[in-house]
């Protein structure tokens, strides 16, 4: 099981080149993660349990059991359980690319250096990460040029505190 914020987990199903298929749980009360795309994957989320809060390109969903979402490699989406009771689904990333390095990389940040205030680890070692990954995931929270300058930035500190 990998930690990737203080309220989702994802245990790895199935991971191969073509996909990587885990079990995503969220805790109640979550709060939406940044705004963020994958250049080149796509997602497919089935809920099994519970409630999943997603904006997609600017559209907002809530998604019940049974339900599915695919959302396309390069758009912009987040996703959350924002309920009372606890979120499962089952979450596919096609291809699996370095997701699953990606993952690991997050949950070890977040076991050594614990989410501080903002519910994020150190931003200067989370903006090192996201560069070193930025062919898996990437912020988009405002221009990328902009986006990439501050990242470079943090990231120079952030590299040197592994």
């Amino acid at each position: 099981m990998y930690r990737l914020t203080p309220h989702e987990t994802v245990t790895v199903r199935r991971n191969a080149p073509d996909v990587l298929e885990v079990e995503g749980r969220w805790d109640p009360h979550g709060s939406p993660p940044p705004p963020h795309l994958h250049p080149a994957q796509d997602e497919r989320f089935e809920v099994l349990e519970g409630e999943l809060r997603a904006v997609v390109d600017g559209r907002a969903l809530t998604l019940g059991p049974g339900e599915t979402l695919d959302i396309p490699r390069g758009t912009v989406h987040k996703m959350w359980n924002p309920g009372a009771s606890p979120t499962r689904a089952v979450w596919q990333t096609k291809p699996a690319g370095r997701t699953l390095d990606w993952w690991r990389s997050i949950d070890d940040l977040n076991r050594h250096h614990p989410p501080g205030r903002f519910g994020i680890p150190s931003p200067p070692r989370l903006a090192a990460r996201l560069r070193e990954y930025d062919d898996v995931m990437r912020l988009a929270v405002g221009p990328p040029v902009v986006v990439g300058g501050v990242l470079r930035v943090l990231a120079a500190l952030g590299g040197r505190r592994r």
